[in-house]
């Protein structure tokens, strides 16, 4: 019998994470929410997830939406469920995902349903992607539930894109300081030694520092890397674990400099997600379930999870959004709005496009911060080296 690994969510919006064996995914899920849980990941452990490195099995957002894209303009021209599976394997540049997309052609021929097929991948096809496939199957407009998933996507590719580019120059400066600094300590200051030794003249504070910081890179060099080995591993090990997971996102709300872009990346994720979901006809409680696992930050997953428990007792959705705190005003004001107006569903789709333009002018402003501060550092880190090697040539020449 195979055996599950999951995590989910209590009524207190604890997050909880364990293994289970079961005959299927779907018997899992079905016991946790008799449990009174709500799932967010269930993943069948198999001998091959031992083996394979975990981010093989990997697949960029980018081919996800490229996947609902296709799918649907061959949806839209009239081919089938299998024969546009069938070309998409072919043509497919990705490897990995080639041989998913294949498994999925493959069980959709033997009888099971599009959204089943998708769903025994969970690690590469979202569980948003599998409850709107499995809506728009029900509800015969599947082409259409393809798009909004495509257009859903490479939002969300687009965001993640201009994250990554934002972070590619600091990271570059970063090692190119940490290089130099090296080189000068470890290539360059060892030159100075020998003449700072026979001039006989008391070396600077600064000097002495930077000797002793020398002395202990070249022969204790392999302390150092083994330090920032544990601390990367054990940083990995942290951010890997549900609670290390929460401690992580929710530290990224109270540091000054990412606090605004995590605000607007989490409203702009969670206005686009459950506006797609109730476009496509999925209750609103279904819905925020969904949401909750595709936020992609485990503290506005446990505050959606709190507010779906004020939603069942009868509560609007702006009041409990309010109350939590981790969006800003404009989400639950339009929220209001659009219950009010009884067109919840665009109003999403708006306050959405207004946040993707509000998370390009943080990422820039974020830029225009980092930027001069890292030139800045690094600009007194040599500063410092350089003074430290010139300051004794100084006194030496008035000695002479």
């Amino acid at each position: 019998m195979p055996q599950f690994r999951y995590e989910s969510i209590s009524p207190s919006g604890e997050v909880l994470s364990g293994k289970e064996t079961a005959d299927s995914r779907e018997e899992i899920i079905r016991k946790l929410r008799e449990q009174q849980q709500y799932p967010t990941t269930v993943e069948e452990i198999t001998e091959k997830d031992i083996r394979d490195i975990q981010f093989t099995t990997r697949v960029n957002i980018k081919y996800i939406a490229v996947f609902c894209r296709q799918f649907y303009t061959m949806q839209n021209a009239g081919v089938t469920i299998v024969n546009a599976l069938d070309i998409m394997r072919q043509q497919m540049p990705h490897k990995r995902f080639r041989k998913i997309i294949s498994e999925v052609y493959e069980d959709v021929q033997k009888g099971f349903t599009f959204s089943e097929a998708l769903s025994k991948h969970p690690k590469t096809f979202p569980e948003l992607m599998t409850y709107m496939v499995a809506a728009g199957e029900v509800s015969g407009n599947l082409d259409v539930v393809m798009l909004r998933m495509a257009t859903h996507y490479e939002k969300e590719y687009k965001i993640n894109s201009k994250i990554k580019s934002a972070m590619v120059y600091p990271m570059i400066l970063s090692i190119v300081a940490i290089a130099v600094v090296v080189f000068l300590l470890t290539v360059v200051m060892p030159t100075f030694i020998g003449m700072f030794e026979g001039s006989g003249v008391p070396l600077p504070t600064p000097t002495r520092i930077l000797l002793a910081i020398s002395s202990f890179l070249q022969s204790s060099w392999y302390i150092v890397a083994g330090i920032l080995l544990v601390l990367f591993v054990l940083f990995r090990y942290i951010a890997s674990k549900a609670a290390g997971k929460r401690s992580i996102d929710a530290f990224k709300f109270y540091v000054p400099v990412f606090r605004d872009l995590t605000t607007k990346v989490a409203a702009a994720r969670f206005t686009r997600t459950l506006s797609t979901l109730l476009n496509s006809g999925i209750p609103l409680l279904q819905a925020l379930e969904s949401v909750a696992g595709a936020v992609g930050n485990k503290v506005v997953a446990d505050g959606i999870m709190a507010a779906r428990e004020d939603i069942r007792k009868g509560i609007a959705l702006s009041i409990p959004i309010r109350k939590l705190r981790l969006f800003p005003p404009m989400v639950h004001n339009m929220i209001k709005i659009g219950e009010e107006s009884g067109t919840l569903d665009e109003i999403l789709e708006k306050t959405a496009n207004i946040f993707d333009e509000e998370v390009e002018t943080e990422i820039q402003r974020l830029l225009t911060f980092v930027e001069p501060m890292m030139i800045l550092i690094m600009g007194l880190v040599i500063g410092f080296i350089v003074i430290s090697m010139v300051l004794p040539m100084f006194d030496m020449m008035q000695t002479i």
